[in-house]
């Protein structure tokens, strides 16, 4: 059965929000992400501003994506948190190329990050993992994340046990040694702002190519060692 659904589309805000390059906050990524991000957080329509989109590949670069929860963003990169056994984190042992992408519909905005992955340090997810609600951290013991069971009894179960292990003599739950944080060192960071006529504008910041030179027209230079330029919608 095939269903036609190329009629579906929204219209977008009636007054165009244009993202030209005078409208930059910052000349590198993290300062421009640090704008948008709080920008997102104040809209009480987008709940949760730090979901993005997860795209991992295998070693022979078939994909798969996921949304995960970003914990922390800097100038090294981008933190989120995930079980070390995930099929996410498989693919990331054999290929660290990852891609991220964050949207924020009601604002028509989406950032897309390209980079490499590295693990956090065991004490920064230690660190991380206990200042998490007591229930999270059961449920991050209960799963054996990606893995097949034979019913979602099997997890009650083991759920209920941990409580009364830990809740009710309120002990200190154990992080998981299979359990911890990723930083995304990015390579490109792409803005887009999306635009009624669909003639969206998109700023890409990324690091130079070996000996390319900045011109000023199609390519500009940042801040930091990051070059960015405008892509075609």
């Amino acid at each position: 059965m095939s269903i036609d659904i190329g009629g579906m589309r929204i219209k977008y805000k009636d007054k165009d929000e244009t993202f030209l390059e005078k409208h930059l906050v910052s000349k590198e990524p993290f300062g421009q992400f640090k704008a948008w991000f709080e920008e997102a957080c104040s809209k009480k329509e987008i709940l949760e501003p730090n979901a993005m989109c997860l795209a991992t590949a295998t070693k022979e670069g078939i994909p798969s994506a996921r949304f995960v929860l970003c914990k922390g963003y800097g100038k090294e990169g981008f933190k989120f948190f995930t079980n070390y056994e995930s099929r996410k984190s498989k693919e990331m042992d054999m290929n660290p190329n990852v891609a991220a992408t964050f949207y924020w519909e009601s604002l028509n905005r989406s950032v897309r990050i390209e980079g490499c992955v590295e693990k956090l340090s065991e004490e920064e997810s230690t660190t991380y993992f206990h200042s998490r609600p007591v229930p999270s951290q059961i449920a991050a013991c209960t799963s054996c994340q990606s893995t097949p069971i034979e019913s979602r009894d099997v997890l009650c179960e083991k759920e209920l046990v941990l409580e009364q292990t830990y809740m009710i003599p309120q002990k200190e739950i154990p992080k998981p040694s299979y359990w911890g944080g990723y930083l995304i060192r990015p390579k490109a960071v792409e803005f887009w702002q999306g635009q009624r006529d669909r003639l969206h504008d998109r700023i890409k910041f990324r690091r130079p190519k070996i000996n390319e030179v900045p011109d000023g027209k199609l390519l500009h230079e940042g801040e930091d060692g990051w070059v960015y330029e405008r892509l075609s919608p």
